[in-house]
């Protein structure tokens, strides 16, 4: 799913995205419920079929927050592709969200 980038001024460090990709492997495909920050959520988690890609779009149920990135694994390493949206706000949700 294509989105536009918004600019950044700065990138996440390596420690952060090494973290970020654990904590996104965790996540199943499909749609799931689950919390960040105490509100409920709910996600949309895509891979393409080489598990090169990752798209992710998610939604405060009940509210207005949405957060939504591509992330790309490449062979001269990974790229997180945010959506209107800033890196650590994406950074964020993968890492607080909690399954239910």
């Amino acid at each position: 799913m294509p989105c536009t980038m918004k600019a950044h001024a700065s990138e996440p460090s390596p420690e952060v995205l090494s973290r970020f990709e654990e904590a996104l492997a965790q996540l199943s495909d499909g749609y799931v419920q689950g919390t960040f920050e105490d509100r409920p959520w709910g996600a949309t988690i895509r891979r393409s079929a080489d598990q090169r890609r990752i798209w992710l779009y998610g939604e405060q149920l009940g509210g207005t927050d949405v957060v939504s990135f591509n992330f790309y694994v490449l062979d001269t390493g990974v790229v997180l592709k945010p959506c209107e949206m800033a890196s650590s706000k994406v950074i964020d949700f993968v890492l607080g969200f909690r399954p239910t």
